[in-house]
């Protein structure tokens, strides 16, 4: 007689997905490009020179679970404000479920430069240093779900496997955001099921108190307004594809659909009220939370505070995304935070 598949579904499986894994970091990594702030700049990862490790998926007791760690070697490029082309290395040397899940330790980059120094050429690299982690976390962010949602469906008996084990992108972020969490690009609504399911049926535990940070920026409050809304603005302290139509009601997406949601109101050079939903297996589907931005100039500087309410409770490491995510990326761009 077949088992059924809760109990199918309890003995410890694994699977080795190490060749898989290769493949989908070659696709993915070498997919990022960011432009710089002068005309002409840009910075690739332009190959996956080699990824040492093992990637596993393992089920245990129902659940799934991502199990990797990666050493991972990579060749970037780029065109300097001069016209020079520039190439370098950057070695990941742990890209594991530990950091990337567990949110363990932050990522080590080490970085080389294979062009002959100059002003132009050093610019460039500086920028590399500054903005490729953030879209290389983004992707890395993506990963653990792009492993369950490839090849969950071999060790799960259940059409609905767990994922409690996944990783949260500015994701997730995977930030996810993914292939599949972290970031989908696409924006097409996704149809309406014969039966939707209410959401008080969800018994959604939220936190009490919003999730908040905050940092003084040596900018004027009407440039942080467009830095926060124009889609182009986004694109450049994010570091990926994002989708922005600053209007009541429009949508907007960041981290190449990470994070989405709409335009609730916009005080010109005040306040940025939005909802806000995160791409990721640990965020609850359907659900928005609120995302408050505001702006209080002072004489020389700029103090930004988001607050995001109704988050749900388990979700992991949201105050920690937010200060990544945003806080620390608008640094990346020279605004000069000062924390």
């Amino acid at each position: 007689m077949a088992m059924s598949s809760t109990t199918a579904n309890w003995h410890w499986k694994n699977k080795n997905v190490t060749p898989w894994a290769k493949q989908w970091f070659e696709r993915e990594l070498t997919s990022i490009v960011i432009s710089g702030e002068k005309d002409g700049e840009s910075v690739s990862i332009s190959e996956v020179k080699e990824v040492d490790g093992d990637v596993e998926l393992g089920q245990r007791k129902s659940k799934l679970i991502t199990i990797f760690d990666c050493k991972i070697d990579l060749a970037w490029e780029g065109l300097a404000s001069d016209g020079t082309e520039v190439k370098g290395r950057v070695v990941v040397p742990e890209v594991s479920h530990e950091v990337t899940v567990d949110k363990l330790s932050d990522y080590v980059y080490d970085w080389t430069l294979d062009t002959a120094s100059s002003s132009p050429v050093d610019a460039l690299y500086a920028l590399a240093k500054a903005r490729l982690p953030t879209a290389l976390e983004v992707k890395f962010a993506e990963f653990a779900s792009a492993i369950i949602d490839t090849h969950g469906k071999d060790l799960t008996v259940s059409t609905e496997p767990s994922r409690s084990a996944t990783p949260v992108g500015p994701t997730a972020a995977s930030t996810s955001a993914t292939n599949s969490a972290a970031p989908s690009t696409s924006t097409t609504t996704p149809s309406v099921p014969a039966k939707p399911v209410k959401k008080a049926e969800q018994k959604i535990s939220l936190s009490k108190a919003p999730i908040e940070v905050q940092a003084d920026f040596m900018a004027a409050a009407s440039d942080l307004f467009k830095t926060f809304t124009d889609e182009n603005a986004i694109c450049r302290w994010a570091g990926s594809d994002a989708q922005s139509t600053p209007e009541v009601g429009a949508g907007y997406s960041l981290y190449g659909g990470n994070v989405k949601g709409a335009y609730v109101s916009l005080t010109p050079h005040t306040e940025i009220v939005q909802t806000w939903m995160l791409k990721n297996p640990t965020w609850p589907e359907g659900h928005f939370a609120t995302l408050t931005t505001t702006l209080s100039q002072s004489t020389d500087s700029t103090k930004v505070k988001f607050s995001l309410a109704g988050v749900p409770e388990g979700t992991q490491d949201v105050e920690r995304n937010l200060e990544r995510y945003y806080i620390n990326a608008l640094k990346q761009i020279g605004l000069g935070s000062m924390l």
